[in-house]
């Protein structure tokens, strides 16, 4: 039955996005709110979707803590799901994306349109001050920005990941930066054609405010967003305790991998050096 769900859900989640985007095609001329808009429109079709075809509900918590104005939404990532929500909660919102994808026909054209930050990974070390550049100007318009600090999904339950890059662009952004919870890779694992009936929830944590040292925020993003997590898997398991052999897996997986990476770039380093010395 699960299975039967996901296929239907599956479908009819990307035949949505396509309907909206032919029936938005005028608001490509519209400015950035109504492109963005879309966005907000295809988020909430889909949690509805979500709800009814699978049973996979949503509560938001600490609504309250959003601030107005320019923001760093820091989130935790742990699903596509993660994606289409934070939009549906948020007036103004840009997302960090590979700059590839406005290439897409259609996809790509309402990227522009909405004024999203397209970056270009292939500058590697150059890309964090490009990153910068482009955030302040979108700060100076009361805009907020999507970033997810551990760079990709991780398992709900793997060990946290984060990147020192977002503790960078708080340096310079000189605004609050929201942290995020949520326990979406329960119901609806990552690289997942399932998804599984249950309420994914999402917190929004108490802003940190600019000004922090560097190291200091970083630390404290993590803690914030990993003990909140943290909570909000518990719970979910609490509730369903068939939920927590997934989780152990999940954490088991990430770990090996992790480690696998590791020793694989240490072996790389170490041939580097090797060759060097020869």
């Amino acid at each position: 039955m699960i299975y039967l769900r996901s296929l239907v859900f599956q479908i009819l989640f990307f035949l949505a996005m396509v309907a909206l985007m032919l029936i938005w095609l005028p608001g490509l001329f519209m400015g950035r709110q109504v492109s963005q808009e879309l966005g907000r429109t295809w988020g909430r079709v889909s949690l509805w979707l979500l709800d009814k075809i699978c049973g996979t509900k949503v509560e938001f918590r600490g609504l309250e803590n959003k601030p107005k104005g320019a923001v760093i939404v820091a989130s935790k990532h742990q699903s596509i799901w993660d994606t289409f929500v934070l939009p549906t909660q948020f007036p103004d919102f840009s997302y960090i994306l590979k700059h590839e994808l406005v290439w897409l026909p259609f996809f790509g054209w309402y990227l522009l349109a909405a004024e999203q930050i397209a970056i270009d990974r292939a500058k590697g070390g150059k890309l964090l001050p490009q990153l910068i550049e482009k955030s302040k100007t979108l700060f100076a318009q009361g805009r907020q920005l999507f970033i997810f600090p551990e760079g990709t999904r991780r398992p709900a339950g793997a060990p946290p990941a984060y990147k020192i890059g977002v503790a960078h662009l708080y340096a310079a952004a000189k605004v609050p930066v929201l942290p995020v919870a949520l326990n979406a890779g329960l119901f609806w694992p990552r690289r997942s054609f399932l998804i599984y009936p249950g309420t994914v929830v999402i917190e929004f944590l108490p802003p940190i405010p600019p000004g922090l040292p560097t190291r200091e925020f970083f630390e404290k993003l993590q803690n914030d967003i990993e003990t909140a997590s943290d909570r909000l898997i518990a719970e979910a398991v609490a509730a369903n305790p068939s939920l927590a052999p997934r989780v152990a897996e999940n954490r088991a997986k990430a770990i090996a991998k992790d480690k696998a990476r590791a020793e694989k770039k240490a072996a790389g380093r170490g041939r580097s050096s090797a060759t060097g010395e020869a």
